[in-house]
């Protein structure tokens, strides 16, 4: 490890970080569930990490007030960074936050606070459950 301050990070790169961090999680689940099939965990997975999938959830933790203020801090800092790449399979406002969805996860990974990033991924796993039941 480096000694990089992490709030130097720029908003891509934590949601790079991130996005890794979420699929592994995501993945994880899906597997410890009983589901092995690859077509079929792609396709599950899909309802957790895609761009609407995570615009969603990051509304209702915004809503919910789930986010510390530093946490809203490094989502709009991932929100609002300026991509040079074409949002996939959705608009651009949506694909922007699930960026800033991806820089929170991003920011407490590199910031090893895992216990928090777990609990909010699990608060995700969760609500995408029950919407899918």
């Amino acid at each position: 490890m480096t000694n990089l301050d992490v709030n130097l990070i720029n908003g891509i790169a934590l949601a790079f970080e991130g996005d890794a961090v979420y699929s592994m999680y995501i993945r994880r689940h899906l597997i410890f569930t009983g589901q092995t099939k690859p077509n079929q965990l792609h396709r599950l997975a899909t309802k957790y990490v895609s761009a609407k999938a995570q615009a969603s959830l990051i509304t209702k933790m915004l809503e919910a007030q789930l986010l510390t203020e530093k946490e809203e801090e490094i989502y709009k800092r991932g929100r609002n960074a300026s991509t040079h790449t074409k949002a996939k399979n959705t608009d651009i406002i949506t694909y922007k936050m699930s960026t800033g969805f991806e820089a929170v996860l991003g920011y407490l990974h590199m910031t090893e606070q895992i216990e928090r990033m777990e609990e909010l991924i699990g608060w995700c796993i969760k609500t995408i459950e029950e919407e899918n039941q």
